[in-house]
């Protein structure tokens, strides 16, 4: 017995921000494409709920991995920006979701979340304690960002992204391998003034070091190599820092998948999302081996190999069973 994902859905916000929208701040569409990639992000209304959005991620993750509510054993939602302090946004998202009383709780790692919540999720099916895991990443990154700065304001969108890990018969085995350094905090956080600070110069080098590093760990730990990848997926913070990864490690340039460029860093919504659109764009094979790396605020980072949609999977049900999914892909 060991674990898949079964399925990924996305949502995001209706209204779209282009790099024209920040002239004012002293840029341009040239240097801002020119430094990190991104053409165009999403911005979630002041009065909207980050809740819904969420809900509408998972819905989709659940029709597309053909797995009912009722069969969800665990709802994990990494984020650092929910509707609320307490409680969790996952409890919310449960509800919303017809999930009769799971185990439900939020995680906060920065743009790491995701691979932290999807690691639980993992060892949690592992351990028989479930079959399948909802494990979403959501972000409204707009309500910290300081709209003046033109260092952050450019980079960070909002958007949802989810997964359903599901326990399979046979294949590999996924491994995880998560750090952290408390001693470098002040290169990027969020005080108490609820504004995101970075120094991005000083995070690249890191990043791409210890994104590389942890990524050819769980490779080695599972016996394979760069090429054995099917897809390689790092956080989406700018498409600099990706392709010195994939360097870094040797992965083909045709096995990353990007889309930095419409969504901006979305902080732990940014694998789920760049999964849920690999998916659309038809990227995804039964049993496609996935690299997963991610590095944000703690510091904090990580890595994980998993398979996608192995054939052995657990069966779902029927897909009629489903909420309808509300958000704007």
């Amino acid at each position: 017995m060991t674990v898949t994902l079964a399925g990924a859905g996305a949502a995001l916000p209706e209204q779209v921000l282009s790099n024209h929208d920040f002239v004012h701040l002293d840029t341009s569409d040239e240097w801002i494409v020119q430094r990190t990639g991104i053409r165009e992000r999403r911005r979630l209304a002041a009065d909207a709920s980050l809740a819904e959005l969420a809900t509408d991620a998972c819905a989709r993750a659940l029709a597309d991995a053909g797995v009912a509510p009722r069969d969800i054993g665990q709802v994990v939602v990494a984020t650092s920006t929910a509707d609320r302090i307490s409680p969790g946004m996952a409890v919310e998202v449960a509800t919303g979701l017809g999930i009769d009383r799971p185990a439900a709780f939020d995680v906060s790692a920065g743009c790491s979340g995701f691979l932290y919540a999807l690691d639980h999720a993992s060892a949690a099916i592992e351990s028989g304690r479930a079959d399948h895991v909802l494990v979403c990443g959501a972000e409204a990154l707009s309500r910290i960002t300081d709209h003046t700065d033109r260092n952050t304001a450019v980079l960070l969108g909002d958007g949802a992204g989810a997964v359903v890990v599901s326990r399979t018969d046979g294949g590999l085995r996924p491994s995880f391998a998560l750090g952290s350094d408390g001693r470098r905090i002040d290169l990027l956080y969020v005080k108490q003034d609820k504004l995101l600070r970075m120094r991005g110069r000083e995070i690249f080098e890191s990043a791409v070091d210890l994104m590389a590093g942890h990524t050819q760990l769980v490779l080695e730990r599972c016996g394979l190599g760069p090429d054995d990848l099917d897809l390689f997926v790092a956080h989406q913070a700018n498409a600099r820092i990706v392709h010195a990864v994939r360097r870094r490690l040797g992965v083909r340039a045709d096995r990353v998948f990007l889309n930095v460029d419409k969504v901006a860093n979305t902080s732990s919504a940014s694998i789920p999302l760049a999964l849920a659109h690999a998916r659309e764009q038809q990227l995804l094979h039964p049993g496609a081996v996935l690299g997963l790396t991610a590095f944000g605020a703690g510091l904090s980072w990580g890595a994980g190999v998993i398979t996608w949609q192995s054939p052995a999977a657990a069966p779902g049900q029927a897909r009629d069973e489903l909420p309808a999914g509300r958000g704007v892909r």
